[in-house]
């Protein structure tokens, strides 16, 4: 039981630093009667971790290793993005400033001229970050607007041919996560988002206690911890709901440099709740004020493709219902070990104050790290 516990607070204390912000890269893919064209957004702070672009590792990078680093990242993306039956060459190339940092844009095209849907090839960052996703949308002429979220663990390491490696993405990539695309992506988010996991950690951790005046009293059944649990669930859901919906309709945008330290305040103070009340029984408003900000960081994928209206609603509904699959995912389990440790006389000391108090601190650097631009944690 003791082992269990440590567990707990170990496993707070090792999430990794950059979780904050899901790995991204945007792929848009148009055919003309000229040939195909592709567009790749990708950020820096994605290709300076594969290709070490910060030459005098001051943790900063600037435009004159960004430019002396151009033709290395072309050659990455050349290797790690191919289109079956099509030869792709590089044709220009810029950096584009955006609200969670700055992005290198590739402008990529072929005089091949696609018959149907091609398949994609889409193996970046696979060495480095297996939670790194391509994220394409493909305007093909006489073809509706489609969007495939690309998987580059799917793709073969070694594959025989480009012919056969292009034909397993296919298989892999495109259906049938074609139809779930993003439902299951919406998963992935939630389950990779450590800052959101965190966040939901320290609102269940004393969901199986109740406060007295002697102090923390374990549960006595079932249903009075899950009454509690399915609250904290509802409020957060409802709230990330309304602002991941307004901010990929575009209609609210705030910088994600306000986010990402807010959401680390977000966890800063449900940890310190637990160990000194500072909400007096207003925890269910607080955390539906708390998950609108939540919302916010989920909303990149989306904002970013700019979909056909029919298009964007069918994604946002698989988004989201993907992060709610996510969360109860992490609520069940989380909330179902909590219940079996309850009655442990060191479950108020270990679990609640010492995990709470690992929380702060995680949460702290994060809000160091995310205003000042340092690396404290390990990735």
């Amino acid at each position: 039981m003791r082992n269990l516990l440590t567990f707990i607070v170990a496993a707070l204390l090792a999430l990794p630093a950059a979780a904050h912000k899901a790995s991204d890269a945007y792929l848009q893919i148009k055919s003309t009667d000229s040939g195909l064209s592709v567009r790749l957004d990708i950020a820096l702070r994605d290709l300076d971790v594969a290709l070490d672009l910060d030459a005098d590792a001051d943790g900063r990078l600037t435009w004159g290793e960004v430019k002396a680093a151009w033709p290395a990242i072309e050659t990455y993306v050349l290797g790690g993005v191919r289109v079956a039956g099509c030869a792709l060459r590089a044709v220009d190339r810029g950096l584009e400033r955006r609200s969670d940092g700055a992005y290198a844009v590739l402008w990529l095209a072929s005089d091949c001229i696609p018959s149907g849907e091609p398949a994609i090839v889409y193996a970046l960052m696979r060495e480095v970050d297996p939670t790194h996703r391509g994220i394409a949308r493909l305007d093909l002429a006489g073809r509706p607007t489609v969007v495939r979220v690309l998987d580059p663990s799917l793709v073969a390491r070694e594959a025989p041919s480009a012919q056969a490696a292009a034909s397993a993405a296919a298989s892999a990539v495109q259906e049938p996560r074609g139809a779930t695309a993003f439902l299951r992506e919406g998963v992935h988010h939630i389950l990779t988002g450590y800052d959101h996991v965190l966040f939901l950690l320290c609102l269940l951790l004393p969901s199986v206690m109740r406060r007295t005046p002697q102090g923390w009293q374990p549960v006595e059944r079932l249903w009075q911890a899950v009454l509690p649990v399915a609250g904290i669930v509802t409020a957060f859901t409802l709230a990330h709901s309304i602002t991941l919906s307004l901010a990929a309709l575009k209609l609210i945008s705030l910088p994600s440099k306000f986010i990402e330290p807010a959401i680390a305040v977000t966890i800063v103070l449900a940890a310190f709740d637990n160990v000194r009340p500072i909400f007096r029984g207003h925890r269910g408003v607080v955390t539906f004020a708390f998950g609108l900000i939540h919302g916010f960081g989920f909303a990149g994928v989306l904002a970013e493709l700019d979909l056909p209206t029919s298009q964007f609603a069918w994604a946002l509904l698989q988004f989201n219902l993907g992060l709610e699959l996510g969360q109860l995912m992490i609520v069940a389990a989380a909330a179902g070990a909590l219940y079996l440790l309850r009655r442990h006389r060191r479950y108020p000391a270990w679990a609640i104050r010492a995990g709470s108090l690992a929380a702060m601190l995680v949460g702290v650097l994060w809000f160091i790290e995310r205003t000042a631009d340092v690396s404290l944690l390990p990735l």
